[in-house]
């Protein structure tokens, strides 16, 4: 029987030990050391007071069949409405046979997908649409000066060397500084023109101002259709009842269930080695010290401390491009209020006529916030009272030991109140609760030795009983699925007994993965 030790109990690492356990009998024993005391990782949900935050927001749509039927296996759709829809009236399309939500707990919900932009205390679609609404908001001259920036940016590229020629050649110097200038600063502390393309390229993905054309278009003759949108423009996405981490401690739950083993307040700082392979890893615990062996290491955690922890790492340029590698830390703060200030001009319904967002995009230059979730809107059963409370999360993007980071939580919760009732979204004094919550490394970043990052991998590589997958563990800023993929393809190759690691590398590298629906 083959010892697997997976490092981390995120989507990744419990992807891989449900992988590796599901369909196989007696061939592998599975470990998950997972530093925290819960499974998830950023994709978590955080329980406080009766109401849930997921920490980052989570989509559950995929361009991939596989990970869309791993999670329906899990969790079915729901076969009658949410709390929310059937007091609305809202239409869903609804799997005959499948869950009731207002009966049942293992259910996903089909959820509407709105997210926009909040600036100049106005409201434009994310991403931005062509709509008599959007050219209200902006002015008859900006939009003009806006019209005429793109159609620049179609006669001259610039050279793709960073972000921010990436963003104008798709959008135009104008719309690139209204819509993603201020929020990509927030996001990475860094000015977009000192951050790689590859970001955008990842995560923008084929968007542009001729896909939002195209998709106008399309809906203009009654042709919409998720499966064939780009990722940002789906209009429905799925979710679980009580939020992603209800499908992790689910996949847990399954993991153990089949003979795995999950071992909490588990830290791995020495990553042991013998011949090219890894031996051990040397983890630090509430009981002291404790070495695990294995066969085989699945590693999740980030590549900075991996290669910190190497001991057969001699390689003193591997060392100082991992350790150079840059990392954004991330902060929600949960708010409960009464009521928002933002006034619901949409046709959508929703419970208390809120706005209908999942995300709000705040482009203001002149606070810190990056986006706010209301998370009434993922799903009625993440807050306790739906119908008479707004529970909101404020979401900062900060650095490990900054000012922001050190904050206590009554400063914390005090600073993002304020900011609120600066942009008139809260008025003063009506928080009736609130939390913080604190993640470290939550986006890999794409700038100071990323540009060598190629060798860190290859170098990895080497190894050949060690696997890299996740977000972190590979150093990219992935999507959920993606990471879940990676694991899928490391679970084969261990299954397969392969020792090649290229389908793991892969993925959310393919152009065509980007735009096409795999079939």
């Amino acid at each position: 029987m083959k010892k697997i030790v997976i490092i981390g109990g995120g989507p990744a690492g419990l992807t891989a030990a449900y992988e590796l356990l599901k369909d196989t009998k007696d061939e592998f024993e599975v470990t998950i050391l997972e530093e925290s005391e819960v499974l998830g990782g950023i994709s978590q949900t955080v329980r406080y007071h009766g109401n849930r935050m997921d920490i980052g927001g989570h989509r559950f749509f995929s361009k991939d069949d596989t990970v869309m039927k791993w999670w329906s296996d899990l969790m079915p759709i729901q076969g009658k409405p949410a709390y929310d829809d059937q007091k609305l009236g809202r239409e869903k399309p609804l799997v005959s046979g499948g869950p009731d939500p207002e009966k049942e707990d293992v259910v996903m919900l089909v959820r509407d997908r709105v997210s926009r932009i909040y600036y100049n205390h106005c409201f434009f679609d994310y991403p931005v649409s062509l709509k008599k609404e959007t050219i209200k908001n902006m002015g008859f001259a900006t939009t003009m000066r806006a019209g005429f920036s793109y159609l620049g940016s179609c006669i001259s590229k610039k050279p793709e060397t960073n972000l921010e020629n990436f963003y104008i050649n798709r959008f135009g110097k104008v719309l690139y500084s209204m819509f993603f200038e201020g929020y990509t600063e927030k996001l990475w502390g860094r000015h977009p023109s000192e951050i790689s393309a590859d970001w955008g390229a990842q995560r923008v993905k084929g968007l542009s101002i001729r896909a939002v054309i195209k998709d106008m278009f399309s809906k203009a003759f009654g042709k919409k259709n998720n499966e064939n949108a780009e990722t940002s423009l789906i209009e429905q996405f799925w979710y679980p009842k009580y939020g992603p981490g209800q499908l992790w401690e689910l996949v847990g739950e399954k993991v153990q269930e089949k003979g795995g083993q999950i071992l909490y307040h588990h830290t791995v700082k020495t990553i042991r080695t013998e011949n090219g392979k890894i031996q051990s890893v040397v983890c630090e615990t509430p009981e002291g010290t404790k070495e695990i062996t294995g066969d085989i290491f699945i590693s999740s955690m980030p590549i900075k401390n991996l290669v910190a922890g190497l001991e057969g790492c001699a390689d003193s340029e591997i060392q100082r491009i991992a350790a150079g590698l840059p990392y954004r830390d991330f902060v929600t703060v949960g708010l409960l209020v009464n009521k928002l200030e933002l006034v619901n001009e949409t046709d959508k319904k929703t419970l208390g006529n809120i706005v209908p967002d999942c995300w709000i995009y705040v482009q203001d230059k002149g606070v810190k916030l990056g986006r706010i979730q209301i998370f009434n809107n993922w799903s009625p059963y993440m807050v306790e009272k739906p119908e008479d409370t707004v529970w909101i999360g404020l979401e900062y993007f900060c650095a490990e030991g900054d000012e922001f980071w050190n904050m206590s939580d009554e400063e914390c919760i005090d600073f993002a109140t304020k900011e609120l009732v600066k942009m008139g979204v809260i008025q003063e004094g009506t928080v009736l609760d609130s939390h913080r919550e604190k993640v470290k490394k939550a986006y890999p970043a794409y700038f100071d030795t990323y540009a060598q990052f190629d060798q860190v991998v290859a170098y990895l590589d080497t190894y050949e009983n060690l696997f890299c997958v996740g977000r972190n563990g590979q150093h990219r800023y992935n999507n959920m699925d993606h990471s879940m993929l990676t694991a899928i393809h490391a679970a084969d190759a261990i299954k397969h007994n392969s020792t090649d690691k290229s389908a793991v590398w892969n993925v959310n590298q393919e152009k065509e993965y980007h735009e096409q629906k795999q079939s």
